[in-house]
């Protein structure tokens, strides 16, 4: 009878230990006081550890004891170290989940982080200013498309099959008689062969040539002009693109007009600009290579033969045309000395304008 009520104590004992040991898990709050919930019931170096304790003196009982014994303390600290593992992966996924939560709140009183605004590449900002000059003066904006037949792009240009002005223009050409325009100058011709004069228009748009270096790229973006009216001579020419100049660089630019030759203009002229780099001063000057000058484009009077082309009566009307680069007109603007610049996207060049 003692032996069986020793037996049925520690038994007992070791219940009461189980469930200590549960309801202790269950109520911790950090992976800390776990820790010491598991050192104090389950600590094999902790005296106090009663359980422990138990189970070492299992190997002084006899074989039945062992058996009755052993069984209940193994089985309670399974348990217990069950509970303690999912109690475990609980605090950690409560303790992640309270980081994150933390890490991502937003504070709804502070004020808006602003958005940083975008603005107007250099080459638009030009481009700008030439066509509110224009339209200032009365002319009206007109687009087309950027992939020409060749009879808009060469032909009614009075630039027929063979000529040689064909290779000065660099062309990408495209199937099927299609051509990546050489310049906004078809504008012109759908403009006049869509209307009858007077016509002043202005031809902003990108363009295409087969050209890299510091003052050309293979793609660029120009800006044309033309007015057909009664009357109209070189002179009114030369004044308009005074002005122009004027309106874009300012009072103090250097300004010439040079005889050149366009087949859809005659008599032609070219527009040049001081060199902003050097002044003409440095004869290795990578910009104006010397000269003093930067080119900013073409000009002349319409030639009789463009006129015939779209039935402008040539005895009648007369008119001139005119074509900026204004990618080199920000150049001189804003002292650029590389064209590529403006095309390589680097937000640490454009953010200067």
């Amino acid at each position: 009878m003692c032996y069986h009520s020793a037996l049925m104590m520690a038994v007992d004992r070791i219940e009461e230990l189980r469930e200590e040991a549960l309801s202790a898990v269950a109520s911790v709050g950090s992976t800390s006081d776990l820790e010491s919930v598991r050192v104090r019931y389950l600590g094999w170096n902790n005296c106090s550890a009663e359980l422990t304790e138990i189970k070492k003196g299992i190997r002084d009982l006899s074989p039945e004891e062992r058996r009755e014994v052993g069984g209940a303390a193994n089985k309670a600290t399974k348990e217990i170290e069950t509970a303690l593992a999912e109690r475990r992966e609980e605090s950690v996924a409560v303790a992640e989940r309270e980081k994150r939560l933390s890490s991502e709140a937003v504070d709804v009183t502070l004020p808006g982080v602003p958005y940083p605004k975008g603005s107007l590449h250099p080459s638009l900002r030009v481009i700008d200013e030439v066509v509110d000059f224009f339209v200032g003066l009365g002319y009206r904006v007109a687009e087309g498309p950027e992939v020409e037949t060749d009879y808009y792009n060469f032909t009614a240009l009075n630039i027929p099959p063979g000529h040689p002005a064909r290779g000065m223009q660099d062309t990408f050409f495209l199937d099927e008689g299609l051509v990546l325009r050489t310049h906004t100058s078809p504008v012109q011709i759908r403009t006049m062969l869509s209307q009858e004069p007077p016509v002043y228009v202005v031809c902003p748009g990108r363009t295409y040539r087969r050209d890299s270096d510091p003052t050309h790229t293979p793609m660029f973006n120009q800006i044309e002009g033309l007015a057909v009216d009664k009357g109209l001579t070189l002179g009114h020419l030369k004044g308009t693109l005074a002005a122009m100049a004027r309106h874009v660089f300012g009072e103090d630019v250097s300004l010439r007009l040079r005889p050149s030759y366009f087949q859809f203009t005659e008599p032609s002229v070219e527009m040049d600009v001081s060199c902003f780099v050097c002044g003409g001063s440095d004869p290795n000057c990578k910009v104006c290579r010397g000269a003093g000058w930067i080119e900013m484009g073409g000009a002349g009077m319409v030639d009789p033969a463009v006129l015939e082309e779209v039935d402008y009566d040539p005895e009648e009307y007369t008119g001139f045309a005119f074509g900026f680069g204004p990618d080199r007109m920000a150049m001189v603007k804003y002292g650029v000395p590389d064209l590529r610049l403006f095309f390589e996207g680097d937000l640490r060049f454009l953010q200067q304008f």
